[in-house]
Formats: C-alpha cells, structure tokens, sequence
C-alpha cells in the first residue's frame, strides 16, 4: 500500500548515566561548568541521541543502536552532531526533510537554561532547518528518581518529518 501522507512524526527517548572525569556534551553544545559527564560508547550526547530516535522512528527504520552500535570501534567517542548529520541524509535520501522538532531535557545539575539557545543553533545547523523550528526545554525532577539523585538524565524528542522528494 502506498503511503500518500505528506508528512510523518516520531518519537524519541534516552537516558545516561553521568560520571566524573567525561566532558557533558548535551544538544550539541559542551556543557563547560559540569562536573559530571554522561556514560556512554559516544561523545554521550543524550538530547541528540533522543533526536535521532525520533528521527528513525518517524522514518519507521529502527534506532540508532541498528545504525550505530555501541559495539563498533567506528563509532568510539564520536561526536553526535556526525550522527545526527548521517540521520538527515537518511531521510533525506528516502525523501523527507525534517520540519520542526521539539526536545525536553531532564536533568536536575548543573542548570542548563543559558545553554538552550546555543543548542537550539547547533541542532538546527544539524538538521539543516531555521532555529525557530527547534524547541529545547530544560527541567528537572523535583529531586525525585535517577535524575533528581544527579545519577543521569533522560531526554524525550518529537519530529514532524516532511515529504520533500518522489521517495517518501
């Protein structure tokens, strides 16, 4: 059956641990004053990696896992905007482009609320769209759970993908 659709939406979710003595790369931006980083075969980067889920579950192809293996030297300490790059030329060669995207970061420290704006600019450069296409959202969990205990964070993504060529 052919899909007449014009656009698709997809979710995405991660987690990480956090540990000292890693730097904190989170949206495509290094978190400077973290004392902790996230735990992780990559540079960590939890909010593109939720992202990228979005992405490939919009696309109905899988998550980044499949496509990046954490088993795999290739990928050892990679810089997640790469994989967020490779994600979009994904899409884009099955014919779609992204439309917006809206990302919610959990996390109770270090505060990252003067760091959404330059995360904004670097996942919009990722995903090839203007910046007021992309949301990121900071909180935290009230000192409840994982993330309240600063053991990690979790992030949540939502993509609209858009139709953009004869493939989709």
């Amino acid at each position: 059956m052919e899909n007449r659709c014009p656009f698709r939406v997809g979710n995405g979710y991660d987690v990480h641990a956090m540990a000292g003595g890693i730097p904190m790369w989170l949206g495509g931006v290094r978190i400077d004053d973290a004392p902790v980083g996230f735990v992780a075969h990559s540079d960590g980067d939890v909010a593109i990696h939720a992202l990228c889920d979005a992405i490939l579950g919009a696309l109905a192809l899988g998550d980044i896992g499949h496509f990046f293996p954490d088993t795999s030297d290739e990928w050892k300490g990679v810089d997640s905007k790469l994989l967020l790059k490779k994600v979009v030329e994904m899409a884009a060669a099955k014919g779609w482009k992204v439309g917006n995207a809206d990302v919610t970061i959990a996390l109770q420290r270090p505060k990252i609320a003067s760091y959404v704006p330059a995360m904004r600019q670097a996942l919009a450069s990722c995903m090839e769209v203007a910046e007021d296409c992309v949301s990121v959202k900071a909180t935290t969990t009230e000192k409840l759970g994982f993330v309240g205990r600063c053991e990690g964070c979790q992030v949540w993504a939502t993509v609209c993908l858009w139709a953009c060529g004869p493939k989709a």
